[in-house]
């Protein structure tokens, strides 16, 4: 990839897309869809395209439920596929069916009878195709994020679906996040009041991912492409390529449920700036396997160091959007919370909360006091299955992700963040694109749902 042009590179994913009940403690909605389920035990068959690292944590989070089974696995790269056998063998599961070859494989897997779910963990410029092609093949489809790349791809997804009455989650996993569902429930109950506005995003120095030999976890050399290691070989290059919030979900995912969008409330416009970039060049000079005479030394770096979007919302709420990976700083999502009675700062903001008439005047409510109100709120899902989520990935989060997908191919239903979701948050993308090549100038968010937003009621985490 490293040596096409930004031309082509945006060309291919304008291409990507073309053609191509209530179950338990989640309430996933009442519409049923046209898939149904092939297993006549009453189990789910899940299959898995892309068992890269992100993949196999996928596996390794479906394989310990026993109402699975996980019959066919799809990668381009053997040794990955030989890793994700081992977790099977792990979990005394029978092996999967093989799918690899070349980059077209999964056509194959999605002809199977014996596949009610795919989940899908592949590079950026996959995931609207191989989604497409998943509900077009009676598929319920699980995406990874950014759901998409283009405004394009997202109409790709949406349409698909209506068309198919196939379902696709986006699965953002940080909507399960335990201080998120926390904040959602005081949302919900009127503690901070009517909201006004809110700041999230993607801040986590990622240049040690983007260059990475795979010789180290971390920081292992100042190469990426056909020489790098894991997303080193794919993302690395979007960094070189665009200049926009090309990873946003993280952040805005959580966020769209505090303010009901696609669900009585819907994104706007948005505005998107970009810094300078330095960060990935001042990387490669200074790692002591590169320097200034080093080839990726010479490099244009196109993405902006920070990228900051502020998004209007239908109700004239306001979101600030950060993407920050390629300088160093410690990791955030950056969710702060402003409303008529109060302010709420998350963990990675200084742990802290201001109740008008419940903080004394002026001063932050903090450390046992703030832990003792957010554990008044912790959501049911987490007080009844903390337990469960142990041990499965970021802080159990990746449990729930799992969960809710797999119990919405299971009982038939539109997940609790589906294709609209999925639309609406991958939308800031492209947007912050054309915004910020156009001097910051303001950009209309497509109506996914076509006027549904009006009427659809919330039903995450309800």
């Amino acid at each position: 990839m490293s040596s096409i042009k930004r031309r082509d590179f945006i060309s291919s994913m304008g291409l990507a897309g073309i053609g191509l009940s209530v179950a338990p403690n989640l309430l996933f909605g009442e519409s049923k869809t046209k898939f149904r389920r092939s297993n006549p035990n009453g189990k789910v068959n899940i299959a898995f395209i892309g068992v890269g690292l992100r993949g196999r944590n996928h596996v390794n989070n479906i394989s310990r439920r026993d109402d699975v089974e996980i019959t066919a696995i799809c990668d381009i790269d053997k040794e990955s596929l030989a890793k994700t056998q081992k977790i099977l063998n792990d979990y005394s599961r029978p092996e999967a069916t093989e799918y690899s070859g070349d980059e077209y494989s999964f056509m194959k897997l999605l002809e199977r009878d014996d596949v009610d779910g795919v989940i899908i963990s592949t590079p950026w410029l996959w995931h609207t195709r191989m989604a497409v092609a998943s509900m077009k093949a009676g598929k319920f489809a699980g995406v990874e994020v950014s759901a998409a790349n283009t405004l394009e791809e997202c109409w790709d997804l949406v349409n698909t679906s209506e068309e198919t009455g196939i379902p696709c989650m986006i699965l953002e996993n940080v909507c399960f996040a335990r201080e998120a569902m926390a904040a959602l429930k005081m949302v919900r109950e009127g503690v901070f009041g009517e909201l006004v506005h809110s700041t999230c995003g993607y801040r986590h120095d990622l240049r040690g991912v983007k260059f990475n030999d795979g010789k180290q976890p971390y920081g292992g050399g100042v190469e990426f492409g056909e020489k790098g290691f894991s997303e080193a070989k794919w993302r690395t290059e979007h960094s070189l390529k665009r200049n926009g919030d090309i990873y946003p979900t993280h952040g805005i995912g959580p966020v769209a449920t505090w303010f009901d969008i696609n669900r009585g409330n819907r994104f706007v416009s948005l505005t998107s700036t970009a810094t300078k970039s330095i960060g990935l060049h001042n990387y490669i000079v200074n790692h002591p396997k590169g320097g200034e005479n080093h080839p990726n030394a010479k490099l244009k770096w196109k993405l902006g160091d920070i990228i900051t979007t502020v998004i209007k919302t239908a109700r004239e709420e306001t979101i600030i959007v950060t993407h920050d990976t390629n300088l160093p700083r410690p990791y955030s999502w950056g969710f702060t919370l402003h409303g008529a009675n109060g302010v709420w700062n998350g963990q990675f903001e200084g742990k802290r909360l201001y109740l008008e008439g419940t903080s004394e005047p002026h001063q932050w409510t903090e450390a046992e006091e703030y832990d003792k109100i957010m554990k008044k709120y912790d959501h049911k899902l987490w007080t009844d299955e903390e337990k469960n989520a142990e041990n499965s990935g970021h802080g159990g989060i990746d449990y729930f992700t799992a969960k809710a997908f797999v119990e919405s191919v299971k009982y038939e239903t539109q997940p609790p963040i589906d294709v609209y979701d999925a639309a609406a948050w991958s939308a800031i993308t492209p947007l912050s694109e054309m915004s910020i090549a156009n001097n910051s100038s303001p950009q209309y968010f497509p109506d996914f749902t076509r006027g549904r937003w009006m009427t659809n009621k919330p039903i995450f985490g309800i």
